[in-house]
């Protein structure tokens, strides 16, 4: 999995019900072939990032195959949602 473009934007709690940040983050991911998350139109990942004492964690996600805009029913392995969160984190102390 490779990320090849992305945008992030904070959810602003206007009511301030929510504890800590909320992000939204929308990445491209170059899938190999043999994957089973492979579509040839492409694949993005939507994550919601929490951040609570500056320390950023998915709070959720969603794929879609990007030609229909269809969610798909996947999980992501351990190891994948680690290197999401890593790529997500490093964005956020950007920001």
């Amino acid at each position: 999995m490779n990320i090849t473009q992305f945008s992030m934007e904070e959810i602003l709690d206007p009511t301030n019900i929510i504890e800590g940040k909320r992000f939204e983050f929308i990445l491209d991911v170059d899938i190999d072939e043999e994957d089973e998350l492979y579509h040839e139109a492409g694949i993005e990942f939507r994550v919601l990032i929490g951040e609570k004492d500056s320390e950023p964690f998915i709070l959720n996600y969603f794929i879609m195959e990007k030609a229909k805009g269809e969610y798909l029913d996947f999980a992501l392995e351990d190891d994948e949602l680690e290197e999401i969160l890593a790529f997500c984190k490093e964005e956020i102390t950007k920001a």
